[in-house]
């Protein structure tokens, strides 16, 4: 009984340290102006939701429900094409050696390179296609951003599958991009379930590129999020920040506890291995 009240007792303490920037937001974003300025601490005296009416009341300059759903339309489909990229790669490399030690190392180099490298360059390709401030052209560069680690977990998973399952599939009839869908892609489903939920996390996250591409019809949870932090006379609504941010952070999180066990059997295997 000691012994489970002593880790307990640890776990409360890890979690809350771990958390603590979360849990102190959270409760900001529950105070007022003049509470966030005399009471700092974590115990709310007049807890208020006037943050969050501040937050999703549509004005003229701002709209937190077309910035949500932009982010969520890019992050959607730079999560799923990267995948439909990322997949028939994998099973290339994997099973015919090509690019194996050309195409796979240049493309997951491309995590070690600062992404602002890439700025000047994007912008005046954008411009000139005319993809600047569109979903669409935000969810393109998502998709680049997010390919190196979607091709490294799935290399790894396709190469766990046993080539005895390709070869029995093409006894049978089955053409390689039959033997992707029926084959592969079911065996690799923690994968890809893992694969999606970094990609969507990751291009949820996503500052500069929405920063430096969009204006105002794609503008991202994370750009429009800093719209709300200002007032007239120049200095930080702390209420409503902590608000906004809270608000944005949700859907990755919610999807992260919803994909929960996809996400750990697929570790799990990766241990294993």
């Amino acid at each position: 009984m000691g012994m489970n009240a002593l880790r307990w007792l640890v776990f409360v303490v890890a979690a809350s340290a771990m958390n603590a920037p979360v849990i102190l937001t959270l409760l900001t974003s529950f105070k007022g102006p003049r509470e966030v300025a005399s009471n700092p601490g974590l115990w709310i005296e007049a807890p208020t939701l006037e943050n969050y009416r501040a937050v999703l009341q549509v004005t003229d300059r701002l709209n937190i429900y077309a910035y949500l759903g932009n982010s969520l339309a890019v992050s959607l489909m730079g999560a799923l094409l990267a995948i439909a990229l990322a997949l028939p790669a994998a099973y290339a490399i994997v099973r015919g050696g090509v690019g194996q030690h050309t195409l796979l190392p240049l493309v997951v180099n491309l995590r070690a390179v600062p992404l602002i490298i890439f700025a000047i360059p994007l912008y005046m390709m954008f411009q000139w296609a005319g993809l600047l401030d569109t979903r669409l052209g935000l969810g393109l560069i998502l998709t680049i951003v997010n390919l190196p680690l979607a091709l490294i977990v799935l290399v790894n998973a396709v190469s766990e599958v046993p080539k005895e399952l390709d070869e029995a599939a093409r006894l049978d009839g089955g053409r390689p991009w039959q033997i992707l869908a029926r084959v592969i892609a079911p065996l690799c489903r923690p994968a890809l379930i893992t694969t999606f939920i970094f990609g969507f996390i990751t291009a949820w996250n996503e500052f500069l590129f929405g920063l430096m591409l969009t204006t105002q019809a794609a503008v991202p949870m994370t750009v429009g999020a800093s719209f709300f932090f200002a007032t007239s006379g120049g200095g930080v609504q702390w209420g409503v920040a902590a608000a906004v941010m809270i608000i944005g952070a949700l859907p990755p999180m919610l999807l992260g506890l919803v994909m929960y066990r996809g996400l750990t059997s697929t570790l799990g295997g990766a241990v294993k291995g």
